[in-house]
């Protein structure tokens, strides 16, 4: 007879991304998760796998845990340059938030971490710039045929630009104590779409 698990697989999921997500993924060891989790190896191995496919499994679950509300302002009704303006300065503040100091988002730290060597990673961290990128472009070509932006303008090169600045706008805002900076490179980049 199979024994029952003596422990909540999606709550384990959940510590295990918050440990990947507050340490990195080469600086936290199968021992580190062990501790953390507080379940035995074994039973890691058995219900995620390896550690890889634990930390995909994770990515995953970060990903879903996308707050939609915010890419959802880019597709309402109306006037669809405030909302991107709206979400670039929503990002920026986040940024710059006391808990992105600490962690900052788990995409972009892996994107440089794993994601040059490792195309499983590299998979996961293009789908979540193309989950950013592709409501942006929308929003964009929105604006564009109700006349907000000026028809000289290319909406997929300011949406991959927009993309940009907000991962660097993460990294920058985990960096610095100095939130002007991100600020002032946001603010910058929106004064593009007049």
């Amino acid at each position: 007879m199979a024994r029952t698990k003596e422990f909540d697989p999606e709550a384990a999921l959940q510590s295990a991304l918050e440990l990947f997500w507050q340490r990195g993924y080469e600086a936290t060891s199968m021992a580190d998760l062990v501790e953390h989790l507080g379940i035995g190896r074994a039973s890691i191995y058995a219900t995620f796998g390896n550690k890889h496919e634990l930390f995909l499994k994770a990515m995953d679950r970060y990903a879903e845990g996308r707050d939609p509300s915010l890419l959802a302002k880019l597709s309402q009704p109306g006037p669809a340059l405030p909302a991107v303006r709206s979400v670039v300065r929503r990002f920026a503040e986040e940024a710059t938030s006391l808990e992105a100091r600490l962690h900052g988002c788990l995409i972009t730290n892996t994107a440089s971490e794993l994601a040059p060597h490792d195309v499983a990673v590299a998979r996961r961290v293009e789908t979540s710039w193309e989950h950013l990128e592709t409501p942006l472009h929308s929003a964009l070509i929105r604006a564009q045929a109700q006349g907000e932006l000026p028809e000289d303008r290319e909406p997929r090169a300011l949406a991959r630009m927009l993309l940009v600045l907000l991962q660097g706008v993460r990294v920058v805002g985990k960096a610095s104590s100095d939130p002007a900076r991100v600020r002032d490179a946001t603010e910058q980049a929106l004064a593009l779409l007049d």
